[in-house]
């Protein structure tokens, strides 16, 4: 017998934000499945916030509608909702012990005594703040206090856990452990989380899915590595991670090869079709790690992956960032444009193989560049 397929526990229809004459969300449709780890990504002032917040009830929608756990949300206030949210600046009660915190919403709901008490105990293990009950706020570090808000809103159950750029507040090293931690804390739970970030690391780090939104509309809904790897637009792929844009003119199109014409970097060569029309305007992307260089004077390379053409550029360093695993390099191709191409630092001794203007040679795989059209 088959099984019935898997019903969202968020089905946002239509939605449509306006203040004023401005749409801050604009007709964006999705579903956000049980037990996912959701993320809208975006600039500031994208939408990616004010569609959280009809999520949680705190704005409501001009148009469309939000449908949580098969329940259409348009008359139910946000304590109704089965959702809990946690705030970008925490909101724990500085008056309040690291147990009082947790217990609050539970004390509002008239849980009994002993059952707040098993649960909040419960809710610290689960962000590891064992031992922690009796602190206030202003003895506890920024990830700590994160933790204290994260474990008053897991605390009342909900089926889906708000956070608004949970991270931003916390030092670069604290967030990378904190990404993990995020992560691993949804998997136990296993509750749905829906995460509003700008942060594309911390975003490809943590999600199942990603919403990339752009001026108020979902520029696209894939996983992390289908975002990178495969961007659909511009916009997605030089706002995900670190990209070359080329334009060019799409000169050859077949099944199993392509052709791009882009003066800034000559002829690039795809060992795939891009199916688009024949001598349109297009963009290509070509991210800095697919990008192998050799120095000059070791002999113009050839990429025997692509028989109808070598995909080389020939150029000169004229910038460096190291960065510890890797090294960034700016090479100013002989056509005046400069682009980036990133090494990893396998060894010690890594960065020593190139310096400030070696000329060197350029090359990638066939099916390194992105084809964009649009």
């Amino acid at each position: 017998m088959a099984t019935a397929p898997k019903q969202p526990i968020i089905s946002i229809q239509n939605v449509t934000k306006r203040f004023g004459a401005v749409a801050a969300v604009d007709n964006v449709s999705l579903d956000i499945m049980p037990g996912e780890f959701f993320v809208l990504l975006g600039p500031s002032g994208c939408g990616k916030t004010t569609l959280l917040r009809m999520i949680a009830g705190f704005e409501v929608p001009t148009e469309g509608r939000i449908v949580i756990d098969g329940q259409d949300m348009a008359h139910v206030p946000p304590n109704k909702r089965p959702v809990n949210m946690v705030f970008q600046s925490y909101a724990v009660f500085p008056h309040m012990t690291v147990t009082e915190n947790v217990g609050y919403g539970l004390r509002i709901a008239r849980v009994p005594s002993s059952e707040i008490k098993s649960r909040v105990e419960e809710a610290l293990a689960l962000v590891k703040l064992d031992g922690f009950g009796g602190r206030r706020p202003d003895q506890l570090s920024g990830g700590q206090r994160q933790r204290v808000a994260l474990a008053r809103s897991l605390v009342m159950r909900p089926k889906v856990l708000l956070l608004d750029e949970p991270l931003s507040a916390l030092d670069a090293k604290l967030r990378a452990a904190m990404q993990f931690e995020l992560a691993d804390l949804q998997e136990q739970v296993g509750i749905t989380f829906v995460t509003v970030t700008h942060d594309q690391d911390e975003a490809l780090s943590m999600a199942g899915r990603i919403a990339v939104i752009n001026r108020g509309l979902v520029a696209q809904l894939a996983t992390p590595s289908d975002l990178y790897e495969f961007p659909t637009n511009r916009f997605v792929a030089d706002f995900i991670g670190s990209v070359n844009l080329f334009d060019g003119r799409l000169v050859v199109d077949e099944p199993d090869r392509a052709v791009v014409n882009a003066p800034e970097i000559g002829r690039i060569y795809l060992n795939h079709g891009v199916t688009g029309p024949h001598d349109a305007n297009i963009h290509v992307a070509l991210r800095p790690e697919k990008i192998a260089m050799i120095p000059e004077a070791k002999g113009k390379p050839s990429a025997p992956e692509c028989p109808e053409g070598d995909n080389i550029a020939h150029g000169q360093i004229r910038g460096m960032s190291y960065l510890g695993d890797i090294t960034i390099y700016e090479v100013k191709l002989d056509s005046g444009r400069v682009i980036r191409v990133s090494r990893p630092n396998l060894s010690r001794y890594d960065q020593e193989d190139f310096t400030w203007d070696d000329k060197v040679w350029l090359s990638w795989h066939g099916s390194s560049p992105v084809v964009l059209l649009s």
